[in-house]
C-alpha cells in the first residue's frame, strides 16, 4: 500500500477522503477559536501544532464518513466520483489510511498541545464519524441537528488548544455553528432530495416533504440570527461585530423566505453557498472585532 499511495494520482485519491473544502472550515472556525481564546496573539506553538492536529483528525472522521458511506455515494450524483465507489481506493486502505491520519493528529494534540484539546477532539471524532454517520444518520431525519453538535465542536476545540479550558464563550460559538447547520444542510438536502431518497436516507425533505423542510429553514434561520447576537449581549464582541451579524442575517432570512416562498433547486443553491459564506464572515467579523474594540 505504501509504494502505492506515493504516486501523486494516489496521493489525491487519499486527500479527497478527507474532504478538503469542509475541512478548510472546520480548521478556520478552530482558528477563529484560538485567536479568541487569547486577549493578545495566541502562543504559535498551540497555533501551529493544534491547527495541524485538529485538521488530522478532522481529516481521518470524514474518510471513515466516506468508508461507512460508500454504497450510498455510489449512487447520488454529488458523490458517485469519489474514490470508493470509482474503485480507486479499497475499503482496507481507505480504513488504514483513516487510522493513521487519526492517530498522528490525536498524538500530536496529546503531547504538543495538551490533552484536553486531544480528548475533546478524540470525543468529536466519535460523535461524527460514529455517532451521525453510523447511528443518526440512517436513522432519524433529524440527524443533521443532533449529529451537527460534532461539527460545532471545532471552535471549542481551537478554545481548549489555547486556553486549556471550556469558557462559556467557546460554547457560545459551538452554540452559533449548532443552530446554523440544519439550515445549510436542509438547503442542500432541498434541491437533492430526489436522489437521498433513491439511497434511502431519512433527509427531512424525504420524510416530511419540501414545505415543511423550507418552513424550518426559516425557523432555524430566525434561531440563528437571534443566537448569533448573543457575543454582543454578553459583551464578548463590539458594535463591528454587531453591524456584521445583522447585515449576515438579514440576507441569510431573505434567502429562507424567498425559499418558503417561491421555490426552485438554484434558490436552493444559492442559499447553500451563502450560507457558507454567512459562517466564515460571522466569525471573521467576531476575529476583527476582537481586536479592533
Amino acid at each position: 500500500m505504501t509504494a502505492i499511495a506515493l504516486r501523486p494520482d494516489r496521493l489525491r485519491q487519499f486527500l479527497s477522503l478527507t474532504k478538503p473544502r469542509v475541512v478548510s472550515l472546520i480548521v478556520f472556525t478552530a482558528v477563529i477559536g484560538m485567536f479568541l481564546a487569547s486577549p493578545a496573539l495566541p502562543p504559535l506553538n498551540a497555533l501551529v501544532f493544534g491547527t495541524l492536529g485538529i485538521a488530522l483528525v478532522a481529516g481521518a472522521a470524514a474518510a471513515i464518513n466516506c468508508l461507512v458511506e460508500q454504497k450510498i455515494d455510489a449512487v447520488m450524483a454529488r458523490t458517485r466520483a469519489r474514490p470508493l465507489p470509482r474503485g480507486d481506493l479499497t475499503s482496507t486502505q481507505t480504513l488504514v489510511f483513516a487510522g493513521i491520519v487519526g492517530a498522528a493528529g490525536l498524538a500530536i494534540l496529546h503531547v504538543m498541545v495538551n490533552p484536553l484539546t486531544m480528548w475533546l477532539t478524540l470525543a468529536t471524532f466519535v460523535g461524527y464519524a460514529i455517532v451521525y454517520t453510523v447511528l443518526l444518520k440512517p436513522a432519524t431525519p433529524q440527524n443533521i441537528v443532533i449529529g451537527g453538535a460534532s461539527g460545532a465542536m471545532t471552535p471549542v476545540l481551537g478554545w481548549a488548544a489555547v486556553a486549556n479550558d471550556v469558557a462559556p464563550e467557546a460554547l457560545l460559538l459551538f452554540l452559533i455553528i449548532f443552530v446554523w447547520t440544519p439550515p445549510h444542510f436542509w438547503s442542500l438536502a432541498l434541491y437533492r432530495a430526489k436522489e437521498y431518497a433513491k439511497a434511502g436516507l431519512p433527509m427531512l425533505p424525504v420524510t416530511h416533504g419540501s414545505a415543511y423542510t423550507r418552513l424550518h429553514i426559516v425557523l432555524y434561520t430566525a434561531a440563528l440570527i437571534a443566537v448569533s447576537l448573543l457575543p454582543f449581549a454578553i459583551r464578548m464582541s463590539g458594535y463591528l461585530y454587531l453591524a456584521a451579524a445583522v447585515a449576515l442575517g438579514a440576507v441569510f432570512a431573505a434567502y429562507a423566505i424567498a425559499l418558503l416562498r417561491r421555490y426552485s433547486d438554484g434558490l436552493a443553491r444559492r442559499t447553500f453557498r451563502y450560507s457558507i459564506v454567512y459562517l466564515a464572515a460571522l466569525f471573521s467579523a467576531l476575529l476583527l472585532d476582537h481586536y479592533w474594540h
